[in-house]
């Protein structure tokens, strides 16, 4: 049986490019999201092998859309596939269940042998970011923040400049429930104006500057 994958990244071009890829290694493609939200939906109804996202995505992000899969989707396998190479983002991945990490620029070489290995049960990532790996082992507490997933979608649209409207109308909440959750959040970070959010959700990986 062929594996089955989804595949979800905000440019349609390189959907089509990877589409193309994994159909010419046998393995099929079930679906295609352009954001963390729609691919979240499609694991849920397609129950596929393996996610493939990106990172940087609008509406929840790779690495939140992949922790919040960890938990609701286990059997499903999470692939990121992205151009960050910072320690950052490989060690948040890691936390976040990520089984494999595979760089843009590297792609047609690795997203074949990453997407096999880790149906099989094992991690893959792409060379070169080892350094991220010895920080995810040595500090696994490192990154916690103790937010929710509801939270860290909220901080999201925060620093990507959505207004308390725009954020209540993009996730179906009320205006008065998205301040609530900014207010928590902000008292769980101890940062008290919208700036520090913004640098906040960079430096985590959650938006690009």
């Amino acid at each position: 049986m062929p594996i089955r994958v989804i595949l979800a990244d905000d440019h349609t071009l390189v959907r089509q490019g990877v589409r193309a890829l994994l159909e010419r290694e046998g393995i099929t493609v079930v679906g295609e999201a352009a954001d963390g939200q729609e691919a979240q939906r499609l694991v849920a109804k397609e129950d596929p092998d393996a996610a493939i996202m990106d990172i940087s995505m609008p509406l929840f992000n790779g690495l939140d859309a992949a922790l919040s899969l960890t938990r609701t989707n286990p059997r499903t396998r999470l692939i990121l596939l992205t151009r960050h190479n910072e320690e950052q983002y490989v060690a948040e991945a890691l936390r976040c269940g990520v089984r494999g990490y595979v760089l843009k620029d590297q792609a047609a070489n690795d997203l074949v042998r990453a997407i096999r290995d880790v149906c099989s049960g094992q991690v893959y990532l792409s060379p070169g970011v080892t350094r991220a790996v010895m920080e995810a082992y040595v500090n696994p507490e490192g990154s916690k923040d103790n937010l929710s997933a509801r939270e860290r979608q909220v901080l999201q649209l925060i620093a990507e400049g959505k207004t308390t409207k725009d954020i209540a109308a993009l996730i179906h909440l009320s205006a008065k429930t998205v301040e609530t959750h900014r207010a928590r959040l902000m008292q769980k970070l101890g940062i008290h104006e919208i700036a520090g959010l913004v640098r906040y959700a960079i430096r985590k990986g959650m938006v690009q500057p």
